[in-house]
């Protein structure tokens, strides 16, 4: 055989490896759709508890006898208890896995609903509702890197967005049967995802990237294999993660302070720009009390409330097809654009109402921005950020990270939502404008500073923004 054929026969078997890997990647298995669709039943908790709120207001108000601002404790504190939970996230999942975590959270969760459904007074209220925040805060963690870890990489971004889009669906049903259902009843319904994800976590892999770093290697690849079929080769997978992991291990542990670093900056800066930016938005009041928003703007709630149910999951459903098709960069930029003029939207309808112009005009106007606020957000800017954070940062400073990035997220999602009914009875265009002018700068912020991530590895996306300032 002749040097040449010895040649073209290496570089036939390199081609018949490298094609037989793209195939590898590119497979999705019943495992990795069943294990993703475990995991965001905590997503689905969460937007059933995000969306009770705004339903319940008027049944507990006048069972209970709340006034606006015990009202605002009981929606705000959710957020409140998931600033704590944030704060253990990170290390949590680190020490229990991430499956661990999800039994963990579910345990205050439904503790939390338990407590709602048969409180006599504010204090079993408020309690129940930041037990239930203190879940939020650990699944608004763990899920969306639970994810980004067992997915292939062309698909990572859609999988993650199941998070955006299970959240949607727990939104859409209670705003549905919230017109229909009494309040009690409705904390008692919120128990079914729970039950449905505390059995079915029994069933579904830990992460192979998780159990690499805790230096499993057989169980790592057991994982792997698991994930990505029988047949499947997932040595070059394997390989990648112990190499990567190697490389964490042999560095110093890390700790909160050492994020601070130069060469984490850019990513620092993008994880809790993107947080800031999707709180400050106003997404957690609009999402909390459309009902008071609608009622403000003289359109009838229950109807209002129907057209966000009807809406909102083919939004999610789009955004989860276009965030692999755009890309993430791009569907951020457009999401965030609608906010913004439909931020600008309600300010001006508000701001015409209040002056005695347009009034029989104005319910249809809030209808239009709210319906269009909450769409533009549902589509990119709900789950765009949480896909981003569970994509930039490494494995050694992704706990601290993670944390911090989350608990930012958290803090001023409970400000926004405390606030915002005092802010809607001061003045709602000034509050609309407020949201505008953020909105506008978001647009500034993610078109200077935000990368596209769309079907590189974690490791490709780590390497080149630790790189980026040296």
């Amino acid at each position: 055989m002749t040097m040449s054929e010895n040649q073209r026969n290496l570089e036939a078997g390199l081609l018949l490896n490298k094609n037989r890997n793209d195939i590898n990647e590119c497979r999705i298995t019943v495992v990795v759709l069943f294990s993703t669709f475990v995991s965001v039943c905590g997503s689905f908790c969460f937007g059933c508890a995000a969306g009770y709120s705004s339903v319940a207001q008027a049944g507990i108000t006048k069972d209970l006898g709340l006034s606006v601002a015990q009202y605002s404790m009981f929606g705000s504190i959710m957020t409140f208890g998931a600033m704590f939970g944030a704060i253990f996230s990170g290390k949590v999942s680190d020490l229990i896995g991430r499956k661990g975590t999800m039994w963990f959270a579910q345990i205050f969760c439904i503790a939390g609903w338990l407590a709602i459904a048969f409180a006599k007074d504010t204090i079993w209220l408020d309690a129940g509702r930041f037990s239930t925040g203190f879940a939020v805060g650990l699944f608004s963690y763990v899920i969306p890197v639970y994810i980004a870890e067992i997915t292939p990489k062309h698909v990572r971004g859609a999988f993650v967005f199941a998070n955006q889009l299970m959240q949607s669906c727990g939104l859409s049903l209670y705003y549905v049967i919230g017109n229909f259902v009494h309040w009690r009843n409705l904390a008692l319904i919120g128990l079914i995802p729970c039950v449905l994800q505390v059995v079915t976590l029994f069933f579904i892999p830990e992460s192979p990237r998780l159990l690499g770093k805790w230096g499993l290697e057989k169980e790592c690849t057991a994982s792997l294999q698991l994930l990505r079929g029988e047949d499947a080769d997932v040595s070059e997978e394997a390989n990648t993660i112990k190499e990567t992991m190697i490389l964490f291990n042999e560095g110093p542990k890390s700790r909160v302070m050492d994020l601070f670093q130069r060469r984490y900056a850019p990513s620092l800066v993008i994880g809790v720009g993107l947080m800031l930016l999707q709180q400050l938005s106003g997404s957690s009041g609009i999402m909390f009390y459309v009902g008071s928003v609608f009622d403000k703007g003289g359109f009838p709630s229950s109807i209002g409330s129907m057209i966000l149910a009807v809406i909102m999951i083919p939004k999610a459903i789009l955004g989860l097809i276009l965030v692999e098709k755009m890309g993430r960069r791009p569907l951020l930029l457009a999401s965030t654009s609608g906010m913004c003029l439909c931020s600008l939207f309600l300010a001006f309808s508000f701001s015409f109402r209040s002056y005695g112009m347009l009034d029989e005009l104005t319910p249809i106007f809030t209808c239009i921005g709210v319906v269009g606020f909450i769409s533009s957000f549902a589509v990119g800017m709900g789950g765009l950020p949480w896909i981003i954070m569970s994509e930039i940062f490494p494995m050694n400073v992704k706990v601290s990270a993670g944390t911090l990035v989350t608990l930012a997220n958290w803090s001023f999602s409970w400000i926004v939502a405390f606030a915002y009914n005092f802010m809607i009875e001061w003045n709602a265009s000034g509050t609309f404008l407020i949201f505008f002018s953020i909105c506008a700068g978001g647009i500034v912020f993610i078109y200077a500073m935000v990368p596209e991530t769309k079907g590189r590895t974690l490791e490709d996306i780590q390497a080149s923004l630790t790189d980026f300032l040296q």
